[in-house]
């Protein structure tokens, strides 16, 4: 490695939550910290499925994908970046990695490859997330990754999705501290917590940090969560409705422990199915096997014109493979009372087929449309409820740090800059830190930061 002075540019998660796309330049190794989609820029272009992105020329135009050279496997230059490190398999920091140049490898914790490579074979036709013939380079906590004498550390970190990683970045510019996405309410704080810690023992330089709930944050613990989802179906006569992103398998298993205890199944999608069984092969996870006498797997009912597609080879694998669990709206239907039916917005229709009895209900337990799982029309959604008599609870915990703890865990560390991304409220935040002895530096798209 040239020796020389280190520099940051954040063409991602700036003044957005996610989008997160930052690019470390010291001497001559360049290396990206994620590459995720930016749902801002995208939800201000195009409205999914009539109106999509065709090309990557038309996502280059409208700035979703940042004009660089020698990173995009359809720009036909040499690669001119040594590494992309990805923190977790969340989409707006690993989904743009559709069009990367296949030669640049891309290194991530073994639990993020296996749920990217998961949607990968769900998703194999979308222009937007393909990670075919990406070169993955698994790690963990306690290696250290070393990219022409550049030296990364990654450390776990709680977070809504499995396998979440901070980094530890040794520079020329002395340590830099990337956080992703992380949180210390959730069910494995002690993670954090030793990340937090060997930040502070790496004296870094700078910070660079997710800001994401300085407004509307809400004080609880995935514990309580599972306690209020305990005491909601316990009162529930009819069949429980309940929608959480698919990746959060912390929230998997309160459903699945509540439905349990209330002598219920939980039934799941065809979609979650297939990552539950991808990660079963993670014996670091608990996650209920899909054979387990607790869980269903749903399958839609499909109109006679539907019927005739052929299935997509992981939907026939998975329905060959557990075809005793699998459950349609009419088996659902006669079984009300004994289900946990996990069901997104775009599953809505299958209402008409179940017909909810009285005394059922709605869970919404995923937090405001941050990724495209949780993108709903609200109305749409309340008129649906309101046509089958369906009340509805909203019981979530933020997968994201909240401002208190951030601000106490950053005076820890004790960085000379502080870099908030990932956030709407940068300078709500750079007031907010205002008497602390870093200086916060408000990040602009593209724009070149020394060290």
């Amino acid at each position: 490695m040239v020796k020389g002075r280190a520099t940051l540019t954040f063409y991602g998660g700036v003044n957005e939550i996610g989008g997160n796309k930052i690019l470390l330049k010291d001497g001559d190794v360049k290396i990206f910290f994620d590459f995720g989609m930016s749902f801002a820029l995208r939800r201000r272009y195009y409205s999914p499925p009539l109106l999509s992105p065709k090309s990557e020329k038309s996502l280059e135009d409208l700035g979703m994908l940042p004009k660089i050279d020698g990173i995009y496997k359809f720009d036909g230059k040499p690669k001119q970046v040594d590494a992309i490190f990805i923190s977790h398999g969340h989409m707006d920091h690993s989904a743009y990695l559709s069009f990367i140049k296949r030669e640049i490898p891309v290194y991530s914790g073994e639990t993020t490859r296996i749920i990217l490579q998961a949607f990968g074979e769900i998703r194999k036709t979308d222009l937007e997330f393909n990670v075919e013939g990406i070169d993955f380079k698994d790690f963990r906590t306690g290696k250290t990754i070393d990219i022409h004498g550049l030296k990364i550390e990654p450390i776990h970190v709680d977070h809504s999705v499995p396998g979440a990683y901070g980094f530890i970045i040794h520079t020329s510019s002395g340590a830099i501290i990337y956080t992703g996405d992380f949180r210390f309410h959730g069910a494995k704080p002690e993670m954090t917590r030793e990340f937090v810690e060997k930040a502070k023992q790496a004296e870094p330089v700078a910070v660079i940090t997710e800001a994401t709930n300085m407004t509307g944050a809400a004080v609880s613990s995935e514990i309580e969560v599972e306690g209020k989802l305990n005491q909601i179906v316990k009162q529930t006569n009819g069949i429980v409705l309940a929608e959480f992103a698919s990746t959060d398998v912390d929230r998997l298993n309160s459903f699945y422990r509540v439905a349990k205890k209330n002598g219920r199944c939980l039934a799941v999608s065809l979609k979650q199915a297939y990552l539950m069984d991808a990660l079963h092969s993670d014996k670091r996870l608990s996650i209920p096997h899909l054979e387990d006498d607790n869980i269903l797997i749903f399958r839609k009912s499909k109109k006679p014109i539907e019927s005739k597609k052929r299935l997509h080879n992981w939907e026939k694998q998975l329905l060959e493979r557990h075809q005793s669990k699998v459950v349609d709206s009419e088996q659902v239907s006669k079984q009300q009372c004994k289900i946990i039916l996990t069901m997104s917005f775009y599953d809505l229709e299958q209402l008409v087929e179940i017909q909810p009895k009285p005394g059922s209900c709605y869970i919404s337990s995923s937090s405001e449309p941050f990724n495209e799982e949780m993108e709903i029309d609200y109305e749409k959604l309340v008129n649906w409820l309101k046509h089958y008599g369906l009340p509805q609870y909203h019981v979530h915990v933020s997968g994201h740090i909240m401002p208190l703890q951030l601000k106490a865990i950053l005076e820890e560390i004790g960085a000379k800059t502080i870099f908030p991304v990932h956030t709407e409220n940068a300078e709500l935040f750079a007031k907010f830190m205002k008497d602390s002895k870093s200086k916060v530096s408000l990040t602009e798209i593209s724009k070149e930061y020394p060290l």
